[in-house]
Order: structure tokens, then C-alpha cells, then sequence
């Protein structure tokens, strides 16, 4: 399959393990950001290919994951409502909120369905006027775009009982806050493609000067994440701090300027508490004023929602990339898929999840 199996292949990706091998002099510790890079590096066993000089710590990539907990909890008090069609996709129909999920709501006779697009939702909401249709609205940059369409297409067309409850997150903001921490350890970065083929690569230049860190914007495949290790190597190794694109067969250093357009049409920034991790300064982003009335938590008067993460969840340092899953207590034992403590169990980008469907024994395997 094209841009897919010579991605995978074996020899290329030994070749460029001993590259990186050759590379190194001292120990460094990089992060990769998104969580589909840190399940192809746990599935495909990269880290084991790399030297014992190099730490890869997983990040707050995961969209599911970072959504906060008062999030989870405004959803299912949405969802539980008579006469709502509370649409979302699959991945958070598992995350636990601080009682509950929405499979649960759902066994309990709530309408909650999954769908494959906001634009699915829209077309509920137009299909059955009576009801209130609701449609989740997670993610980073990625999936943003179309969220907003969704909700600028409700408003042009007139349709009065569609709305999103919006909790989108985006990446920059993120690296910087690890940056900043006291206690970081991160000396570099692999930037998630799918988020730059959308923003671009501009809005990294910033971080990469203040913070004097290499960032490399990668694909999701073996040879895409071992290059892009590959490239923050040698920029660290010659002291140099820039933004490297990796991942030009998908992202331009403009991104796509009609989604970014949109995005801004639609949202604005906002302050955002992340799952796990808290509050972070003009990381999220809300609905515009305009759009006021397609925000399901000021139609539902679900703002005031708050509650307490459980102490006994470590996702928060597996998130910053400060605790591998394994050497979380509860891994396996209090927390598993089926009881899962926090979102990193059970999303598909999940670092926790990852650790869980190939680490179990010890070992890498696909």
C-alpha cells in the first residue's frame, strides 16, 4: 500500500536505528507529542531499536485523554437527558467521568449514538426536529475543522436543535507549558503531522527560538518516527534548536489555510484545564459570541459542573511524559480496560492503552 508498507519496512528502519546509534554521544530525552506516534513506537517496539542514551517520553497527545474530567461529566449530564440524541465518536463512549460513562448512560436507555462526522449530527438534528441532537466536540487541531463546519453549517441553515459541547485542545500551548515546567526533562520534540498538515509549521518556529528545542514534525509510521528521532539527534548533538519538517509528503510550513480560516471563523482561544495536567493558558478553544447559541453548555446550563480528579489516577504524569504506564501502581491491577481509572486506559491513542495491548508481557509485538 503506498505511503504505508515502505514505511514499515524492516531493513529501512534498522538502518536508520543504527544511524541514530551513531549519532549519539550523550544522553538526550525526547518527546513525541501525539498519541498515535507513542502506539507505533509501543506496537512496533522503536524504542528498543534505539540506544540506551536516548529516553522517549510520551506526551499529552491524546485528545480523548486531556479532555477534563468536568467535560466528561457535563457530557453525561447532557446525555441523560429525555428527548437528547447525544451523538459522539466512538473513543469516548469508554472515558470514565468521575461516576460514570456514556456506554452506561446508554445501557440505561440514553440515546447516545456514534458517529463518523459532525456533519452525521447535523444531519440527525435535521431529520428529527423534535429533538435536541448533540454532538461532542474533542480534539486537537485536527479535528477541528470540521466541528466548526458542522456549527457553521447548523447556523446557515437554520437548524435550531443541533449544538456542541466544545472542549478542543491545541498543541502549541502544550509545549510550552512542559517546557516551562520546573521539573522537565524534555530536550526536544516530534511535532504530530496530522495537526501540522492542518496549522502548518510556522506557529512551532516561536517555541523552537524561546525554549531552544528542536522540533521535528513526523508521520505515524516506524521510518517516519526513526527519521524524526534521527533529525532532533543531530540538531541536539550540533547544538542547534529549529523546526524541522519530516512529514512533507502531508504538511506545508502554511498548513490549510481554508480549515485555518474556518477555525477562526468559528472558535476562539480560550484558557483550557486539561485532564490530568490543569489549567494552561490559551490552549483551548470555544465558540465565538456568534455562535453562542450552538453551545451546548450554556443551552443545557451545564457550566457549573466541577469535581475532583482521583488521586489514585497517574495518567496526569504519564501525560507530561514524567511516568512510563508500566510504573504506574494501579497499571493492571486497579486499572484496567474493563475498570479503567482514567482515559489513557482506554482511548486509542491512549499511552496506558498502548502499554496494555503490547507490553503486558514484556515485550513488543504487532
Amino acid at each position: 500500500m503506498r505511503f504505508l508498507d515502505e514505511y514499515r519496512d524492516a531493513a529501512g528502519a534498522k538502518a536508520l536505528a543504527a544511524e541514530i546509534r551513531r549519532a549519539v554521544t550523550r544522553p538526550w530525552t525526547l518527546m513525541e507529542v501525539c498519541g498515535g506516534q507513542t502506539h507505533a513506537i509501543v506496537r512496533f517496539g522503536l524504542d528498543a531499536l534505539l540506544p540506551a542514551e536516548l529516553t522517549l517520553a510520551h506526551g499529552p497527545g491524546c485528545p480523548v485523554c486531556v479532555t477534563p474530567l468536568e467535560t466528561i461529566d457535563r457530557a453525561l449530564a447532557v446525555a441523560s437527558r429525555p428527548g437528547v440524541i447525544f451523538c459522539s465518536f466512538g473513543d469516548m463512549l469508554r472515558v470514565p467521568g468521575s461516576r460514570d460513562d456514556l456506554l452506561r448512560v446508554k445501557a440505561r436507555g440514553g440515546d447516545v449514538r456514534i458517529v463518523y462526522s459532525p456533519l452525521d449530527a447535523l444531519a440527525l438534528a435535521e431529520k428529527n426536529p423534535g429533538r435536541e441532537v448533540v454532538f461532542f466536540a474533542v480534539g486537537f487541531e485536527t479535528t477541528a475543522p470540521a466541528n466548526a463546519m458542522a456549527v457553521f453549517q447548523a447556523a446557515r441553515r437554520g437548524v435550531k436543535n443541533f449544538s456542541a459541547l466544545v472542549s478542543h485542545v491545541t498543541v502549541p500551548p502544550a509545549i510550552a507549558a512542559i517546557m516551562s515546567a520546573l521539573d522537565n526533562t524534555v530536550q526536544a520534540f516530534l511535532a504530530a503531522g496530522h495537526v501540522c498538515a492542518v496549522m502548518g509549521t510556522r506557529e512551532y518556529e516561536p517555541l523552537a527560538r524561546k525554549f531552544r528545542v528542536p522540533i521535528v514534525v513526523t508521520g505515524f509510521e516506524p521510518l517516519d518516527i526513526l527519521d524524526g528521532v534521527l533529525r532532533c539527534v543531530r540538531q541536539l548533538e550540533s547544538g542547534r534548536a529549529e523546526v524541522e519538517n519530516s512529514y512533507a509528503r502531508a504538511v506545508r510550513p502554511e498548513g490549510n489555510e481554508r480549515a485555518r480560516q474556518v477555525l477562526a471563523d468559528v472558535f476562539e482561544v480560550v484558557d483550557r484545564n486539561w485532564r490530568g495536567i490543569g489549567p494552561i493558558a490559551r490552549s483551548g478553544l470555544a465558540l465565538q459570541p456568534a455562535y453562542a447559541d450552538f453551545d451546548a453548555e450554556k443551552r443545557f446550563r451545564v457550566e457549573g459542573i466541577r469535581v475532583v480528579e482521583s488521586p489514585e489516577c497517574r495518567a496526569g504524569l504519564v501525560l507530561r511524559g514524567r511516568l512510563k504506564p508500566s510504573e504506574c501502581p494501579a497499571f493492571g491491577t486497579s486499572c484496567t480496560p474493563e475498570r479503567p481509572l482514567g482515559a489513557t486506559m482506554v482511548s486509542s491513542e491512549g499511552a496506558c492503552a498502548a502499554y496494555w495491548r503490547y507490553r503486558r508481557d514484556g515485550a513488543a509485538h504487532a
